[in-house]
């Protein structure tokens, strides 16, 4: 049981008696404009908001959802739920309208908050008989039907006096991001919501003095639990992001000391500097003493990182080769494993070297194993869920019998107690010669080329893995005059990957594609992680006996079209081929 002083709305109220007039969270508004709301202000706005939704009779516990990009009115819309005695269910924005119908529905959403959008469509996921409310920064459509934020707060006395809630009350549900399935709903209590981020609050070390800025979606477990649990527990500066566009000036803007990300964005910002500076050029630079470290604190100022303390990566595990390059310009990662099921972390490395590779130790009260049959890792800890919503056979499947969760990811101990991550259990796959493949330590092999956005290997069924990788956009502005230059590059890489590689996992060739995967177009989940599924479904339709080759989608075709059909399998091992790209 957590200290209930730790709970949310306890931390929140004391920072209104403590720091009433410090500055909690920094918006900015259309025309550059910002707006700072203070401790003061958050905590005055949350509680007429809440007196609004408890006037609405609804029956305690009613499930509340909040759609939109990370904002402060999303941080006080879910504040002001927890007040009126509600449940928050927080809705990705880079969704499907469908997706959005699905759980609207599975949770029983009696209101929905909308705040910014980049596609309107998406409220054609809600129903007639859900309440819409509009919050600042909410499109223009949503604004003329729904009342808004602004009149609401302005019009409604707050609710009497700093209502609490228990640590087993209900808090949110969480539908996971989806890279296998439709979404599942993870129920958590504000115990666990909290023990979750407690228990690696410690590597955090986060205090009143640190900035951060929000742009992971809010809706998603490290944003929930690192930003907005961990600035109400700590009472650190907030700072959002703009804007995808204005996402570089914005971090110069926040300065921020904390800083988390997944491991997509960090190889992007790496592919960002090489692109101004070669790797040779810059390694010969960082290795002159003096001048190579004025070098290295140009790049982290040019990436908005030079105040940042502690940096972080999660979601997925990061190659060695990139904790190696960003340990010599000055950043060293710290890498965190967990879930949505687990209230976020459960594990954490530390600075250097010597635990490259590894995700760690277990964090604060947390306990691991793996299983000797399956290779699972399995973990107690205090900030487990306590289940799928509406979904009692589910939730039996994800606990042994013993009580510990099983997290669906193999991975090895070493004899310091750190953990190493080998993929997840479902990914792996078996060929037609029954030989078992572990996709993602060769993904991570793969993805190492600098000219790559994104990759992934399949083969189920197949005589031998084939891989398929995504060019990033340096790469694209090179073509046409480039293909051939590319292909051979990548031939040269797949053979570079391959020698590492025992006989049943080489990969028998590469699929070049120009056409980017986004949560948009149903290849990425919210977090940027490969949605395996989508991604297979549309791109290995010719690699079934008797078909003449893979077809993928290009820069040209429409998610899901049919790209030109290439040689047989069989002629082309070894080798790297566009997929209908011009």
């Amino acid at each position: 049981m957590v200290d209930p002083a730790r709970l949310p709305l306890q931390r929140l109220y004391r920072r209104e008696r403590e720091a009433a007039d410090h500055v909690y969270m920094t918006q900015p508004f259309a025309g550059g404009q910002m707006r700072d709301y203070t401790w003061r202000q958050t905590a005055d706005e949350a509680r007429r908001m809440a007196a609004h939704l408890e006037a609405q009779g609804w029956p305690p516990g009613s499930r509340i959802g909040i759609l939109g990009k990370n904002s402060a009115g999303w941080i006080m819309a879910d504040l002001a739920i927890w007040m009126a005695g509600h449940v928050s269910v927080p809705l990705y924005p880079m969704q499907i309208a469908d997706n959005i119908r699905q759980i609207a529905g599975h949770s029983g959403m009696v209101a929905c908050f909308i705040g910014k959008l980049d596609a309107v469509d998406l409220i054609d996921g809600l129903t007639a008989a859900i309440v819409r409310l509009a919050l600042p920064l909410a499109p223009a459509p949503v604004e003329a039907v729904a009342p808004r934020w602004e009149a609401i707060v302005a019009t409604t006395p707050p609710v009497a006096g700093s209502p609490l809630r228990a640590g087993t009350d209900l808090c949110s549900i969480i539908y996971t991001s989806g890279t296998t399935g439709q979404a599942k709903g993870v129920i958590h209590s504000f115990d666990s919501l909290t023990a979750g981020w407690l228990a690696a609050s410690r590597s955090m070390g986060a205090t009143p003095a640190d900035r951060l800025l929000s742009y992971l979606p809010l809706g998603h477990i490290i944003e929930r639990s690192f930003l907005e649990l961990a600035s109400l527990d700590a009472g650190f500066h907030v700072y959002f992001a703009e804007s995808l566009d204005s996402f570089a000036r914005d971090l110069q803007r926040a300065r921020p000391t904390l800083f988390v990300s997944v491991p997509r964005l960090w190889l992007k910002f790496q592919q960002a500097v090489l692109a101004r500076m070669p790797a040779e050029r810059l390694d010969r630079l960082l290795a002159i003493p003096v001048l190579g470290c004025l070098v290295a604190r140009k790049v982290r100022k040019g990436l908005g990182l030079d105040a940042a303390r502690i940096s972080g990566s999660g979601s997925a595990p990061l190659s060695v080769d990139l904790l190696r390059w960003y340990d010599k310009i000055g950043i060293p990662l710290i890498e965190g494993y967990g879930m949505t099921e687990l209230g976020c972390l459960s594990h954490t490395s530390q600075i250097g070297g010597p635990c490259w590779g590894t995700v760690g130790k277990t964090a604060d009260g947390v306990d691991h194993r793996v299983d000797l049959q399956t290779g699972e890792i399995q973990v107690l800890s205090p900030g487990v869920t306590l289940g799928y919503y509406l979904a009692p056979e589910l939730t039996a499947e994800l606990f042994t019998e013993d009580g510990w969760l099983r997290t669906g990811d193999k991975g090895e101990i070493d004899a310091d107690g750190r953990l190493r991550l080998i993929g997840r259990i479902k990914d792996n796959f078996k060929s037609s010669k029954g030989k078992y493949v572990a996709p993602a330590p060769i993904e991570h092999k793969l993805i190492q080329n600098p000219s790559l956005d994104a990759c992934l290997v399949i083969g189920a069924g197949l005589s031998q893995p084939i891989g398929i990788v995504v060019l990033n956009e340096p790469a694209i502005a090179r073509l046409p005059a480039a293909r051939a230059a590319i292909e051979a590059d990548m031939a040269s890489h797949l053979q570079a990957v391959n020698a590492t590689l025992d006989p049943h996992e080489k990969l028998e060739y590469l699929v070049i594609s120009t056409k980017a995967w986004t949560p948009e177009n149903g290849m990425l989940t919210p977090t940027l992680k490969a949605k395996r599924a989508s991604i297979e479904k549309h791109s290995r339709r010719a690699s079934r006996p008797g078909a003449t080759g893979m077809r993928l989608s290009s820069g040209r075709n429409r998610p899901g079209t049919p790209a030109a059909p290439m040689a047989t399998p069989g002629r082309r091992s070894g080798r790297a081929i566009f997929a209908g790209c011009a």
